[in-house]
């Protein structure tokens, strides 16, 4: 059976309400094409992933039959899609925003179908989520490898609109409730993983629709940055890393980390999470427009430098967020990207003494016309439980 084409908005199926404003989804698509001339492509061929969430609000799924937005540097934009797979665009803005949808069935060309209308052997570029088989076919219809899109996608991403900041206002507010709660299940004698599956549990009670990460690191465990959690049973002296976050609709994330002790620690303890404190304020105080990510990361760390601290700091300051947990832009040395209002990242160093302890703060701020605003306004200080 040959590909057909339809307009979205002539399928009752495609209906379905957006997750935000149809205006807010055409402005991204009208600056979605604005970008893909400036880059000199002919167009971006966008997979299901947080790019095609973030253009068109569809959470379609990748799978082995191509999905795929394709925007031309000229032209309408249209939606290629395998013909069962349609009513997936039900809950996007596909429909109110009135683009094509060419569907197909099995046994059509879906490659050839999402490049027909394009020039000869187009300049394409993929997002970044697109697997591999569908890369390659398109690769040999265009008869070269195609760029990756993130050069052009993520101008779009980094900045977030109004519509976004509230949603990760939202987020920031959903798992500030859970640190909130925390003295409710993390208590010695209990394991880490114990403690996590309450943690889970708070985090959907407390708005999000999924616990995307739990990072539980008690003592030597808190020294590793990416520990998650164990069957160790939590001990009344340690220090205890809790870094927890997932996504609240219409999909965006939160992220925050506190540290957690049981009694007054020790003079070397508190001497080294004073200095750490003191560098995360340092960080979100340097945060406004027109200043470089790298300029960030060097306020915490030339702080703790200055305190001995510098081999106990071992990642970069942060991390943007949105749609992802980590997108641009990545606050880390060398990064000479230039902070505008509106951009969103986490601002986290944390210092890490293998096979004893470690300690992380991290906040999610939002670059504001003068400053930042934080989403996140929990205690900075070490919390005695």
């Amino acid at each position: 059976m040959a590909a057909t084409s339809t307009t979205a908005g002539s399928a009752a199926p495609l209906c379905g309400a957006p997750l935000f404003g149809s205006d807010v989804y055409r402005e991204r698509m009208r600056r979605a094409a604005e970008l893909t001339r400036e880059a000199g492509l002919d167009a971006l061929v966008v997979a299901p992933g947080p790019d095609l969430r973030y253009l068109v609000g569809s959470r379609a799924e990748t799978f082995e039959r191509l999905t795929a937005l394709v925007i031309p540097a000229a032209g309408d934009p249209k939606l290629v899609i395998a013909r069962l797979e349609v009513p997936s665009l039900s809950a996007s803005a596909v429909g109110d925003l009135g683009i094509e949808v060419a569907d197909w069935v099995d046994g059509d060309d879906a490659h050839g179908l999402a490049l027909a209308g394009l020039s000869p052997n187009p300049a394409i570029a993929v997002s970044d989520s697109m697997p591999a088989l569908h890369v390659i076919p398109l690769a040999r219809h265009t008869g070269a490898t195609p760029q990756l899109a993130t050069s052009v996608l993520r101008e779009l991403r980094m900045t977030k609109d109004d519509a976004e900041i509230e949603a990760l206002r939202r987020a920031g507010a959903a798992i500030d409730r859970v640190h909130a709660r925390m003295g409710e299940w993390l208590q010695p004698g209990r394991t880490e993983r114990e403690v996590s599956d309450d943690i889970a549990a708070a985090i959907l009670e407390e708005g999000h629709t999924e616990a995307a990460f739990i990072i539980v690191g008690s003592g030597p465990n808190g020294a590793d940055p990416h520990h998650e959690f164990s069957d160790r049973v939590i001990e009344r002296s340690d220090i205890v890393v809790i870094d927890i976050g997932g996504p609240v609709e219409p999909g965006y994330n939160s992220d925050s980390t506190r540290t957690y002790c049981f009694e007054t620690p020790a003079a070397d303890i508190a001497d080294a999470y004073a200095a750490l404190h003191e560098a995360q304020r340092a960080a979100v105080a340097a945060v406004r427009p027109g200043v470089t990510a790298a300029s960030i990361d060097a306020a915490a760390r030339d702080l703790l430098r200055e305190r001995g601290l510098a081999d106990q700091f071992i990642h970069r300051t942060g991390h943007g967020i949105g749609l992802s947990v980590h997108e641009e832009p990545y606050i880390v040395n060398g990064n000479d990207i230039v902070l505008r209002r509106g951009m969103a990242f986490s601002v986290e160093p944390g210092v890490y003494f293998s096979g004893h302890w470690g300690a992380r703060i991290e906040d999610i701020v939002v670059v504001t016309e003068d400053g930042c605003e934080s989403v996140n306004n929990r205690p900075h200080e070490l919390v005695q439980l």
